[in-house]
């Protein structure tokens, strides 16, 4: 790889999510980022780039890349792109997963809470319904934006990508959530528009194991056609790290249904 090279590939990481550059031994242009854990190691083979991914998460992270970029071909958590505009979208969605996939969020809720509470006097953080009411807002912020990364900023059913009406709604509630890991899990609900999320947070719609969208038999048909739920509706995708939670959800709305 030539110095050019070299440089334009630390343009491209640098503008799409990958900022700083790492020491490495090996023929690569190595990145990591101050804003989340991933690391990318990228190679220069004829015209083709070599793209490795290593994270705590990088397993996780290399799936969910594949999901959205069925056409590039990959080896374990290694894609192969063959023009710089790939390399750029790449880069790009694994900068937003990596920020998204448990548990980054987790790891950075302390740290923003501990900010949040440095603006108020040091009688009232002694509060602890200040700080629960702190934790809650900034966690559920962290929530949503994580949701926003991992969805790519659409709902997860419709598609559509207009953040004011887009809810990150939880499958299983925050406050029967047993642990702050749980409420910030991105895989703990889907990012839906505002009518989906209503009637998914009252157990009035769920999702089938395999991501189609079921209706509670309490909405009446008319209901169900003036809110476009008379046409089979379903996930974009679904992973594995949502079903427990969704199992949750499903429960609870099988027990709404027979109340």
């Amino acid at each position: 790889m030539n110095p050019l090279q070299r440089a334009v590939i630390e343009k491209v990481g640098h503008e799409y999510g990958f900022e700083n550059i790492l020491p490495d031994e090996r023929e690569a242009v190595c990145l990591g980022s101050a804003r989340h854990r991933a690391k990318v190691c990228i190679a220069r083979q004829s015209d083709l780039f070599e793209v490795a991914f290593s994270s705590a998460v990088a397993g996780q992270l290399s799936a969910e890349l594949a999901r959205s970029f069925p056409g590039v071909e990959r080896k374990d958590n290694t894609f192969i792109s063959d023009s710089l505009d790939e390399l750029a979208q790449l880069l790009r969605r694994a900068a937003a997963l990596a920020k998204a996939l448990p548990n980054q969020v987790a790891v950075d809720f302390e740290a923003l809470v501990n900010k949040e509470l440095e603006q108020f006097p040091s009688a009232l953080i002694q509060n602890t319904e200040v700080e629960r009411l702190v934790r809650q807002r900034v966690g559920q912020q962290a929530f949503r934006q994580a949701m926003l990364d991992y969805w790519g900023g659409a709902c997860a059913v419709t598609g559509v990508a207009l953040p004011e009406v887009l809810r990150a709604s939880h499958a299983k509630p925050w406050a029967e959530c047993v642990s702050d890991a749980e409420r910030l899990d991105v895989f703990n609900g889907f990012l839906l528009n505002a009518n989906l999320d209503a009637l998914f947070d009252r157990f009035l719609i769920t999702f089938s194991d395999d991501g189609e969208l079921i209706t509670s038999s309490s909405i009446t048909a008319p209901a169900r056609e003036s809110l476009g739920l008379d046409k089979p509706l379903s996930l974009r995708w679904l992973a594995q790290e949502h079903q427990p939670y969704l199992k949750f959800h499903q429960s609870r709305f099988s027990a709404c249904a027979d109340t």
